[in-house]
């Protein structure tokens, strides 16, 4: 009887709150909306003994979704160590030199030049051993040029993404990447695992959840050693949506009593205090406000909708009134993003937007106009925003600087995408 109720909650929830994605990890293509004025022109000399299109193309978008630079799309080729520049190069602000070996370990040098003088403004060289994490040496590098230049920090670029896909009928696998796709490890395998959540800044560890028992069980898992903890299990269903900043306490999602709602669980006393109670469903509570509320979706409106939550009283508000089926939400600070659907096919995809508003006011605007889009996160600071979209057949992963303006799409392929954290 447990299982089989299991089974139903798990399925309702799964379609009130997901909408999965196929995934396709190819070559990045690039949309440019900043004006090109306020960008710095920069040009990429490739010193390598074998040039390595894929690695220039991973430092073209870097540079290109940094917001801060206007990248040459020429692959030049040139001697890494002269201070000579083609006079077709003086035209840029600046000229980065690199050269990427691959021999007994992975070592990338670069040198960054200042195109008018001929003269080096910066240096250093990056080396690692396993050759799938290379996408992460050209991310290193141009966050690291970004902050000799001394524009805002890109540091998000280094960050892992991790994701739940579905490989069989009831089975899964997690996985780490960076955010280009190009990177790609598979962390977690066999059984039913879902709803991978970073548990620290650092991305030493995350929660997931097990599901195939009687109960879902919640782990926390270290991506370094390997080692597993349990952390709690409910009945019905349970998922970690939000972890607060000291990493204490968790935003989870359970339904021990038939009904999916919000619970706080503190993780040194291991209880659970409810935060909704709701004859309906509320799910994916983030922290809002400086931790003192939370947002959720839920359908007390009789449709999925963003509402808002004291954590100290018991009034709830509508938090957003764009959109009458908004079924993703993140936050960061007093930032929300949201998915909302904007059609009403009954076979077909339907038109999902990602918007942007605020916890304390009506205003909202969009951030795509086309497409199905879903899965909105802020990057660790809020300036960018990741999202997957479908357009057509097609499927990408999708970057919006939302301080420049830019927005930046990679082709996805693979097996559906079940949750994603960043």
């Amino acid at each position: 009887m447990l299982h089989k109720r299991f089974e139903g909650n798990f399925l309702k929830y799964l379609l009130f709150l997901l909408i999965t994605c196929n995934l396709f990890a190819v070559d990045a293509t690039v949309k440019i909306e900043k004006d090109v004025e306020n960008r710095t022109r920069i040009a990429l000399v490739d010193g390598s003994s074998v040039p390595n299109s894929a690695f220039f193309k991973i430092l073209q978008s870097d540079l290109k979704i940094s917001g801060h630079f206007l990248a040459d799309k020429t692959h030049h080729k040139g001697d890494m160590n002269s201070n000579y520049l083609l006079p077709s190069l003086k035209n840029q602000e600046y000229v980065l030199k690199y050269s990427l070996t691959q021999e007994r370990q992975i070592k990338l040098l670069i040198r960054l030049m200042k195109s008018s003088e001929s003269t080096e403004v910066f240096k250093k060289s990056y080396t690692i051993t396993a050759k799938e994490k290379i996408p992460f040496l050209a991310h290193k590098a141009v966050s690291d040029i970004n902050t000799v230049l001394k524009y805002p920090d890109i540091s998000w670029i280094n960050r892992y993404v991790i994701y739940a896909r579905y490989t069989t009928p009831k089975k899964s696998e997690i996985v780490l990447a960076d955010y280009t796709f190009s990177y790609q490890k598979s962390i977690i395998r066999g059984g039913l695992n879902l709803f991978p959540k970073w548990a620290d800044k650092e991305q030493k560890h995350f929660y997931y959840s097990a599901y195939g028992g009687l109960k879902p069980v919640l782990y926390k898992m270290n991506i370094y050693t390997g080692k597993r903890t349990k952390i709690t299990a409910s009945e019905g269903m349970l998922v970690c949506s939000d972890v607060r900043k000291d990493g204490k306490k968790l935003l989870l999602t359970m339904a021990p009593e038939g009904q999916a709602d919000i619970y706080e669980f503190d993780l040194s006393s291991k209880r659970a205090k409810r935060v909704t109670k709701f004859k309906g469903i509320d799910v994916k509570g983030k922290y809002v406000d400086d931790e003192s509320s939370i947002v959720f979706v839920s359908d007390r409106l009789g449709y999925a909708n963003i509402f808002k939550k004291s954590l100290f009283s018991g009034s709830v508000s509508q938090a957003v009134y764009h959109g009458r089926n908004n079924n993703a939400v993140d936050t960061d600070g007093n930032k929300i993003v949201y998915a909302s659907r904007e059609s009403q096919k009954s076979f077909g995809n339907n038109r999902f937007n990602i918007y942007l508003a605020t916890s304390d006011t009506a205003t909202t605007r969009p951030l795509t106009t086309t497409g199905t889009n879903q899965f909105p996160l802020f990057s660790f600071g809020g300036t960018v925003v990741l999202y997957i979209k479908h357009h057509g057949r097609k499927s990408s992963v999708g970057y919006i600087n939302l301080e420049s303006q830019q927005s930046l799409l990679f082709p996805l392929s693979g097996r559906k995408v079940q949750s994603i954290d960043w």
